[in-house]
């Protein structure tokens, strides 16, 4: 398995947190985030994680901000990406089921480290249950 990684200057202690815990699993990390605590601009970090998901580059993404709004919102400009605002371990399993989400959207500033990492292994172990929820998600995207 492969996942993409990025964050803003909030969600850097996370993101190196989130990395060591995948690469110990076994996982291959693409890491697009800052590697620092000053202030940059989110969609730098999220267009190339969301293009990797649109293009199935990688299996998965996760994208870290404050608020983990601003990332999602990015995020999901693009074609073919379903990206969730993931906050609680509940509401991560419904985002995979019900929305077979391929990008995780976590808030640092209203989770915990081990929240995140929680939010994290729920994310990438839940499986989209498909049946009624698959027209659902085939009515997602937009028709030009």
């Amino acid at each position: 398995m492969t996942i993409s990684i990025g964050n803003d200057h909030a969600g850097t202690d996370y993101k190196h947190a989130i990395v060591k815990h995948l690469e110990s699993k076994g996982i291959s990390v693409k890491n697009y985030g800052t590697d620092t605590t000053g202030s940059v601009d989110y969609p730098d970090f999220v267009h190339p994680v969301a293009e990797d998901v649109s293009s199935k580059k990688v299996d998965f993404g996760i994208l870290i901000c404050g608020s983990g709004n601003g990332v999602a919102m990015t995020a999901n400009k693009h074609p073919k990406v379903r990206a969730g605002l993931c906050w609680i371990k509940e509401i991560t399993e419904l985002t995979r089921q019900h929305n077979n989400a391929n990008i995780c959207c976590i808030p640092a500033r209203y989770t915990s480290l081990q929240q995140a990492i929680q939010i994290v292994d729920t994310f990438l172990e839940t499986e989209f249950e498909g049946g009624r929820h698959q027209n659902r998600v085939d009515k997602i995207p937009m028709s030009c």
